[in-house]
């Protein structure tokens, strides 16, 4: 690192044309910029300027060392506006995990609405209702129903959402022995403690169907397959399938936004953030 230092420090004299414009420019004393030199040159076992109390001039020697320290100087000066820009402009892969549920009904419209304008951002979106490895699946956002563990990564609460047992809409059925259909993370006995204030009951089902998607089981809901848990959000959208009377609804599922930036959120990041956060405001009532 301190050979880097030199040579832009060089790269500053040459193009500067004096030690004290150098310095003046780098915001140091001429003796900090002269022992640089020194030191350069000295490491390097040979003279890189001729220099009088009026002008300088490279060396054969020097010139060829500023060619390629000044290609270097460029290049960095190219990598930290680059990096820089990033935060000034949204740009790059962007990597978001959501349950299915939440990636069609939130996270998708949110994400397309605010950018949609940059086509310098690339959306990687992975559907999936297990909680996935953040740091091994190299994501940038996760939109989870829960808190993590994980005290290494930064998440905050942004919303929560209640199941419904669902139907049919007109469908006349008895809520405990209605055919159940299941999504595939639920294991039999099916047992649900649904309440309220005002009520409590313990239900208990044999599985009839099994779905691995929420829109799998919504569509066998609505062909009048049985009875089975959507989110309200969800609930709320579809005028073809209606909550089972008198069932209350699920206890509340905290909505968590989770990332692995501790400081210096990328742009992308922070903008994902407050769209979704928006978006669930929107379309969440509790």
């Amino acid at each position: 690192m301190n050979k880097l230092r030199l040579m832009s420090i060089f790269v500053h004299i040459v193009e500067a044309g004096s030690i004290s414009k150098a310095a003046d420019k780098l915001d140091v004393s001429k003796s900090v910029i002269s022992a640089a030199l020194k030191q350069l040159e000295q490491e390097l076992d040979t003279c890189l300027l001729k220099r009088t109390t009026r002008r300088q001039s490279l060396t054969p020697a020097g010139e060829r060392f500023y060619s390629q320290c000044a290609l270097m100087t460029k290049q960095a000066e190219t990598a930290w506006q680059t990096a820089t820009e990033f935060q000034q402009v949204p740009a790059g892969k962007l990597t978001v995990t959501a349950p299915h549920a939440l990636m069609r009904a939130i996270v998708l419209p949110a994400l397309t609405n605010v950018f949609n304008t940059y086509p310098s951002v690339h959306l990687n979106l992975i559907s999936d209702d297990k909680h996935i490895d953040i740091m091994l699946q190299d994501i940038d956002l996760a939109v989870r129903v829960g808190a993590s563990d994980d005290s290494n990564l930064k998440q905050r609460k942004v919303g929560k959402f209640h199941d419904i047992l669902c139907q049919a809409r007109g469908l006349t059925a008895q809520s405990n022995t209605s055919s159940y259909i299941a999504q595939y993370w639920q294991r039999e006995p099916i047992m649900h403690q649904l309440s309220n204030e005002q009520e409590q009951q313990a239900l208990e089902y044999k599985v009839t169907h099994r779905a691995n998607t929420i829109f799998d089981v919504v569509t066998m809901l609505e062909m009048k397959l049985g009875v089975g848990l959507v989110p309200s959000f969800l609930l709320e959208t579809n005028p073809k399938i209606e909550a089972v009377p008198n069932i209350a609804p699920s206890k509340e599922n905290p909505i968590y936004m989770i990332h692995p930036y501790h400081s210096h959120t990328p742009l992308t990041v922070m903008m994902a953030i407050e769209a979704i956060e928006k978006r669930i405001k929107e379309t969440i009532r509790n």
